[in-house]
């Protein structure tokens, strides 16, 4: 999977147990967890470790979830403001709490 192969030792280690893996945006510095999936799949992380908003950013085309997940890594990791400008920002309620597994899952 060409994803895995684009993880740090520390994030490969987090989606292997988690399904999803933490960024750290180059422009703000802010946290953002990357779930596995293809829309909807990334919130920001507060300081408090508490997810407190979703992003929802996609690249164009039919792509498996791991190519879409690699998108959005790069993208937070390179040109943060240019693919938050796009995305669609919701906000999350105050007890939307802190999830180790994406928050639809249940």
């Amino acid at each position: 999977m060409l994803l895995r192969e684009w993880l740090s030792p520390v994030q490969r280690a987090q989606f292997d147990a988690s399904r999803f893996f933490e960024v750290i945006g180059c422009e703000s510095g802010r946290r953002y967890r990357i779930f596995y999936g293809i829309a909807g799949n990334i919130y920001e992380v507060g300081d408090d470790n508490r997810l407190v908003v979703s992003w929802c950013f996609v690249p164009s085309g039919q792509l498996v979830a791991g190519d879409v997940m690699l998108a959005q890594k790069i993208a937070l990791e390179t040109g943060e403001r240019a693919a938050l400008k796009l995305a669609n920002r919701n906000a999350l309620p105050l007890t939307f709490g802190d999830f180790d597994t994406h928050p639809r899952a249940g």
